[in-house]
């Protein structure tokens, strides 16, 4: 019997048990359609993350207290000091080539206006903040310098946060009650979605010197350098270290953007090859799940061996039938788990914020992968069944 005729009766057996067929198929149609979403979601982050570090432009360093290896946070010192407001002023007097420097100060609070209420995030910066971050004003100002300085309760508010507290109104002029003290409402700012930073959108600005009193704490979290020549970045770097290290020794870390860029591209993609080993532990229990169902066929079916081994059908012909099922089983199943995970992956692009990006490579690590578990999981039922003694298997009942 040749390959083709027992692919054929493999089929027919397959079609005769159609919905113990789909059910042995679910556990890799999940298992597949799970590799090619959470993969589409971990790449689709890491795309959108890398674009907007690179829509910063390469002319940024972050300085942060506490030394940071090129890991994943494991090999960092936690700082045993933290930046001031001199050390920004500091910088900004000593490095040449600057266009901004910038403190950032964040903390977690509740925005209040009337009986609507958010749990946002406070961001404190200065007058230069504008010029540092992507952020295109939808209505108002930004803070001004003059505001800075006196520490003035000013607020620019986030897309998110205006919809909240003033829906369809111009707020612009409005007070709102942040961490227990009013503030007037300068500006707002158009949708900017997902950041570094997380939501930006649910995030409310204001001087950094009135974030420090208000919160009570006499540092800033980080600071942002904006060099005026992108190919001046490491000169600028340097000269940044041989300012703060007189203050600081070596606990401190200046990022450039390259840098951030290649920590954010480890990260991230190391958990997305976790996120598709999760995913593919489903593979392995569906393909425990055909083996057990082609391992009852083989039980089902021993007197149909046994009539076939007696009329001259070999060894190869009944072990290459039940791995034919086995894995026309995983195979099928990989094919419609990869319409699934497409169009999963598809409609949540669409309908969340959730950014996905399906790439070809998971899409083949699935789909082969869940071949090879039709083949693993189906050469033991299928050696099983060749090894039936043709006269025992005649007397099954």
């Amino acid at each position: 019997m040749n390959f083709t005729e027992s692919f054929r009766i493999a089929l027919r057996a397959l079609a005769s048990n159609k919905a113990r067929s789909l059910l042995t198929m679910l556990g890799v149609i999940i298992g597949v359609a799970a590799v090619i979403v959470l993969v589409a979601i971990g790449t689709g982050v890491q795309g959108e993350i890398t674009g907007q570090v690179e829509g910063l432009g390469s002319n940024l360093l972050f300085i942060i207290p506490g030394q940071y290896g090129g890991g994943m946070g494991g090999d960092q010192a936690p700082p045993s000091r933290r930046f001031t407001l001199e050390d920004s002023d500091l910088i900004e007097r000593k490095v040449p080539g600057l266009d901004a420097v910038v403190p950032v100060l964040q903390s977690g609070s509740t925005a209040k206006a009337g009986n609507r209420s958010i749990r946002v995030t406070v961001a404190g910066g200065n007058a230069a903040g504008s010029e540092v971050f992507s952020s295109t004003l939808a209505g108002g100002r930004h803070y001004r310098r003059s505001e800075v300085q006196a520490g003035s309760r000013v607020v620019a508010l986030g897309s998110s946060v205006r919809t909240a507290l003033f829906p369809n109104q111009d707020p612009v002029g409005k007070t709102i009650t942040l961490a227990g003290q009013r503030f007037t409402v300068v500006g707002y700012y158009e949708a900017l979605g997902g950041g570094l930073a997380g939501d930006q959108d649910s995030q409310v600005y204001i001087p950094v010197t009135t974030a420090q009193r208000i919160f009570n704490v006499n540092y800033v979290s980080t600071i942002v350098v904006k060099a005026t020549d992108p190919n001046e970045i490491e000169r600028v770097k340097a000269d940044i270290r041989r300012v703060l290290i007189p203050r600081y020794g070596e606990e401190f870390t200046v990022f450039t953007q390259e840098q951030t860029l290649g920590l954010l591209s480890n990260l991230l993609g190391t958990l997305t090859y976790m996120l598709a080993g999760i995913a593919g532990i489903s593979l392995l229990v569906g393909g425990i799940g055909i083996m057990n169902i082609m391992l009852v066929s083989v039980s089902e079916r021993t007197r149909e061996i046994g009539i076939r081994k007696a009329v001259g059908a070999r060894t190869y012909d009944i072990l290459s039938q039940f791995v034919i099922e086995a894995v026309g089983l995983s195979v099928l199943g990989g094919i419609v788990g990869i319409a699934i995970g497409w169009g999963g992956s598809a409609a949540m692009t669409a309908l969340t914020p959730v950014p996905t990006n399906v790439t070809p490579w998971a899409v083949a690590m699935a789909f082969f992968f869940a071949a090879g578990v039709g083949v693993f999981f189906g050469v033991y039922p299928a050696w099983k069944a060749s090894q039936l003694d043709p006269i025992e298997a005649l007397r099954y009942e």
